[in-house]
């Protein structure tokens, strides 16, 4: 736990009442897991650095640690005699959108986390293979590094009535739906903030996979394209091999058999 505290506030008194909080609950505070912190000293938490700058203004942005680890996966890939440009290009892209979605919110304008860097020495890994020159070479560098729009702050916000405790399902997972963009929020919403594998409302802290249909993941075709449990998403690999068995259709109750996979 963090606590972040300003210049006027009462470290032990804001302690004792979050102590009090979770003995309601049957919990308490971990004191070696917990850290007190001025907003202006900043911390790290689940990849992220949150700052408040001297004007002010809140400001996240990629741990240090964070972007290490992302560097050091993208030089393996990029580096790896094993494999072709092509290939490269088609392992780089998830790991790079994977990354530039879960920091949408931050603030990620700069040479690093614009990864200006290693867009060049890959760019300079594919053009030195026989069968690329420049203009192939550019095609893969925009394949291996998509472009994901960012918006710094535009978290969204829980309201200040609602809790996770209140029971509140619709709300909390017509919520969930807005933490995702594009596609899977589309399906989300499509499927009327149902799992279409076991037809469960999205609710909780499990994350929500984009599943395709037909088993190609180069086909982006709405209709290809289901909201699944991140567990529905890995049952369905091991079990079937790709395959959906059953789906659930946003306005029925029953499960309808959907096409194999090819």
């Amino acid at each position: 736990m963090v606590i972040i505290l300003r210049p006027e506030d009462d470290a032990e008194a804001i302690l004792n009442r979050i102590s009090e909080f979770l003995a309601e609950r049957g919990m308490k505070v971990s004191e070696r897991k917990t850290k007190i912190t001025a907003t202006t000293d900043g911390f790290n938490f689940l990849g992220w650095n949150f700052k408040v700058q001297k004007n002010g203004k809140f400001r996240s942005t990629p741990s240090v640690e964070n972007y290490k680890a992302f560097r050091k996966k993208v030089k393996h890939i990029v580096n790896n005699s094993n494999y072709g440009a092509t290939v490269k290009a088609e392992k780089l892209a998830p790991v790079v959108r994977g990354w530039r979605n879960y920091h949408r919110y931050c603030k990620m304008d700069g040479s690093r986390n614009s990864l200006c860097y290693i867009e060049s020495r890959a760019y300079t890994v594919f053009n030195k293979e026989t069968k690329q020159n420049r203009y192939t070479s550019k095609t893969l560098l925009d394949k291996a590094f998509p472009s994901v729009s960012y918006s710094e702050n535009k978290h969204v916000n829980v309201k200040g009535t609602k809790s996770p405790y209140d029971g509140d399902i619709s709300y909390w997972s017509a919520r969930n739906s807005k933490l995702y963009g594009g596609y899977t929020s589309g399906a989300i919403k499509k499927q009327n903030h149902k799992c279409a594998a076991c037809g469960l409302l999205f609710i909780g802290e499990e994350k929500v996979h984009l599943h395709h249909l037909d088993g190609n993941h180069d086909n982006w075709d709405k209709k290809n394209l289901v909201a699944i449990h991140e567990s529905c998403h890995d049952y369905v690999h091991m079990s079937n091999r790709g395959k959906i068995v059953e789906i659930y259709e946003p306005c029925q109750s029953e499960p309808l058999r959907s096409k194999s996979a090819s």
